[in-house]
């Protein structure tokens, strides 16, 4: 991408860091980050290594093209304050069981903008680790899940507004069905049993439930227009 100042890995992983010479070759800095801990809260520590105000928070597995990237950034530029990304996710109340439940169901609307795929501003990192008590952040750790929830609650507690979802790929969902262990994982009823929890936990820590549904998605300006594709600044999109 144009727009792209810096690479920042962090390897949670248990292997060994590669050698420097076993990395590609980048047109920008190539920075990594071993964590020290190898835990979920470690992805939004605020690392001085990072320079950029927004960061492209993106898993080890996200498959996006140069456009999307492009795209989704020059939307982040009109929303600062806000999550802007593309695996959405919603929340809403069970009033069976008295709790909040969550769900991800392709819906007409959604309250939560994964951070596997999505630009945020780098403050929400100190926020995330100086605001957030440590019992959360020990719990997500110990779960190894629902860091991405906790940072859509943090985000929407201060701006009392939705993340920004925008357009995706035709393939994504495909891509995410067929991911082998990542896609048993999401699959897993008990991986999706602790999100349910998480959200109902978190929700008690603020007092309130700070998500905002949304049904806004934005989308290129002659995005499916029925006009040559050459005229079109983002074209790769549709060709996906």
């Amino acid at each position: 991408s144009k727009f792209c100042e810096q690479i920042v890995v962090l390897w949670n992983c248990d292997k060994p860091l590669p050698p420097r010479s076993k990395w590609p070759s980048t047109s920008v800095p190539l920075s990594v980050v071993e964590g020290q801990t190898k835990t979920m809260s470690s992805r939004f520590f605020p690392y001085n290594t990072i320079i950029t105000d927004a960061i492209l928070s993106l898993d080890e597995d996200s498959v996006l093209s140069t456009n999307e990237v492009d795209f989704a950034f020059i939307v982040w530029q009109s929303f600062p304050e806000r999550i802007v990304g593309y695996p959405a996710r919603s929340h809403y109340l069970d009033s069976s069981r008295s709790r909040w439940g969550y769900t991800s169901k392709w819906t007409n609307d959604y309250s939560m903008v994964l951070t596997g795929a999505a630009f945020y501003h780098r403050y929400y990192h100190y926020l995330f680790t100086h605001y957030i008590p440590g019992s959360l952040l020990t719990m997500v750790d110990r779960l190894a899940n629902c860091e991405d929830i906790l940072m859509n609650f943090l985000v929407s507690a201060v701006t009392k507004q939705p993340p920004i979802k925008v357009t995706q790929k035709k393939q994504y969902k495909e891509t995410m069905m067929t991911q082998g262990s990542k896609a048993s994982r999401w699959a897993d009823p008990d991986h999706f049993a602790q999100r349910q929890t998480c959200m109902n936990i978190f929700s008690r820590w603020l007092g309130f439930m700070p998500l905002v549904h949304s049904q806004m998605r934005l989308d290129p300006v002659l995005f499916r227009d029925q006009v040559s594709i050459l005229r079109k600044k983002y074209r790769d999109i549709e060709r996906l």
